[in-house]
């Protein structure tokens, strides 16, 4: 534990020294998602590998590089790429980066991620605010940390989705002539997809779309008290009626087309943000 408090110490310690610590908004951005990129005003890009204590991304398309810059007169941190389950982390390595990002002073965070629509009324390509997840994941990122540094042991997760944020989004959204739906999410292991009797308790037990990702970093985000929200991008149709086989090629691809309406969203709303 002590260990953890220091590598974040650490890492925090050595991003001030490239201005990392001015950063009001972190984003976190998801497969194939890579866009908003082109909207921040890049002051540095430092691939994860090079710093200290951070894992490095083993999933193609994410780029794996921590950005530092301006969109607007908002100073942000952007995760070109994030970290999953089934790359073999813990979910203390995954949700390294979020604690860093709140030792850095980060006071809002954005999260994107690509997800298999389950709700009939989910196509690909639409754009999904989050308004509650379902965890499936293995095992919890609280697991084991009770050092008050930390945050509360037990953190409230009635709503883990700020509804400030969301408004926001919704009103980028709209401006933008974006539809924004709202659904719930469900987090699974991976990295294989679902079959189709999953797809099918996946929706009973409540869930409209599945992803395998997000929700270890919102949990954490919940007990350091940071704001946050997110979208998903449907990438696929998951009817269990009507199921086609897919690739992580078409997903990716899927992701990159919506990608611009999502990132000008993002953008939107991050320039409202430092106004």
């Amino acid at each position: 534990m002590e260990t953890l408090l220091q590598q974040i110490t650490e890492t925090a310690s050595w991003l001030r020294q490239f201005n990392y610590h001015q950063a009001k908004v972190g984003i976190v951005l998801g497969t194939g998602l890579g866009q908003l990129v082109h909207h921040i005003r890049i002051e540095k890009s430092i691939p994860y590998n090079e710093i200290p204590h951070f894992p490095e991304a083993t999933v193609e398309s994410h780029k794996g590089q921590l950005i530092f810059g301006h969109i607007g007169d908002t100073p942000v941190i952007a995760m070109q790429g994030r970290f999953h389950y089934y790359e073999g982390y813990t979910m203390q390595q995954i949700t390294f980066p979020l604690r860093v990002l709140k030792a850095l002073g980060v006071q809002q965070l954005l999260l994107s991620n690509a997800a298999g629509g389950m709700n009939p009324a989910f196509k690909k390509g639409d754009l999904v605010l989050l308004e509650d997840h379902i965890n499936l994941q293995p095992e919890s990122p609280l697991r084991g940390l009770n050092a008050p540094a930390f945050g509360t042991r037990f953190p409230d997760m009635s709503c883990p989705y700020d509804r400030q944020l969301g408004q926001l989004l919704q009103k980028a959204a709209a401006a933008n002539g974006t539809a924004l739906k709202t659904g719930v999410y469900v987090s699974v292991m991976g990295p294989n997809l679902e079959t189709r009797a999953e797809y099918r308790f996946l929706r009973m037990i409540g869930a409209d779309m599945v992803g395998m990702s997000t929700v270890p970093e919102v949990i954490v985000a919940n007990q350091l008290q940071l704001p946050c929200a997110a979208v998903s991008v449907i990438t696929d149709e998951c009817d269990p009626d009507n199921l086609h086989p897919v690739s992580i090629e078409e997903i990716i691809a899927v992701a990159g087309k919506a990608d611009e309406k999502l990132s000008a969203i993002f953008a939107a709303v991050i320039r409202q943000i430092g106004a």
